[in-house]
This record gives structure tokens, sequence and C-alpha cells, in this order.
């Protein structure tokens, strides 16, 4: 089973909306997909309102999800981590003990945009048009994801 995690800043805004995305497209027999945030600002909260609104606009249910914070253990748990943006992937990498944990580590643009290190912005303190800006970006990503994904797994089989 590949294991994927999704990392924001407080995990409520897009590593929730990136997991939503990513575990519509992936089999869950296949897969796992998570969200985590790099702050502890909102463990154990609901996304937020405007993030649920625009998934269900899109068919996707993350109401049940609740807000964790990134840990060094899970570079042990998970396969690949996907920063939404620079900071969070220097905090990210600021926890990383080895060579082996960094290769985990990307920007989750970088799928559309190689190399660029682009930032999903952040909608928290924007209106409704961040959060459908952001859906937009993960989706298009997730799409590239889980496309690899079901591609290289095929190739194993």
């Amino acid at each position: 089973m590949t294991k994927i995690l999704m990392v924001c800043l407080g995990n409520i805004c897009r590593s929730p909306l990136a997991e939503g995305i990513l575990k519509s497209k992936l089999s869950t027999n296949t897969f796992f997909i998570d969200s985590a945030g790099t702050g502890a600002y909102h463990i154990g909260k609901n996304p937020d309102s405007r993030s649920i609104a625009v998934a269900k606009k899109y068919g996707l249910d993350i109401s049940n999800l609740r807000g964790r914070q990134f840990n060094v253990s899970d570079f042990d748990k998970f396969d690949i981590i996907y920063a939404m943006d620079e900071s969070n992937y220097r905090n990210i990498i600021s926890l990383a003990r080895d060579d082996q944990d960094k290769a985990k580590v990307k920007f989750i643009l970088n799928e559309i945009y190689p190399d660029q290190n682009y930032n999903v912005p952040d909608p928290y303190y924007g209106g409704h048009d961040g959060f459908e800006n952001v859906y937009k970006m993960l989706d298009e990503a997730c799409t590239i994801i889980a496309n690899s994904l079901i591609n290289s797994s095929n190739d194993n089989s």
C-alpha cells in the first residue's frame, strides 16, 4: 500500500482539500491518504467551513476530517509527503532525520510545474474565491498524482 501525506500549516484549508481530492481519485485498497499541519493551531478541529463547502460543491465530503500536527514519525509512516508551500516544506525538512526522509518531501504543485516549487496560496484570510482557486489547483495536481500512481502500480503488477 502506498501512503501519501498532504501537509499545510493548520491542516484545515489546503491539506484536507488535497486529502479529499486525492482520495476521490484512488482506491483505498491500494492507497492511504492523510493530511497534517506543521502548526498545532487546529488539532482535532474540522476543516474550515469554506474548504468543506468548496469540496461539497465538487461532490466531496471532507467534513469528517480532523486536524493533526505533522511529526517525525510521519517519515516512517508515509512514502510521499506533499508540502503545500515553501514555509511548510522547510518546516517538514527541518524535522527530517536523514536524506531518506528528505527524499519523501515534495512540493505538490511541482506535479503541474516541475521543479518550480510554486506555493499553493493559503486561502484562510481570503474570500470564497481563494478556496475555489485552491481547489482547482489541487484537483489538477491530484489528477496528475493519481494517474502517475495508477500507472506505476499497473507497471508493477
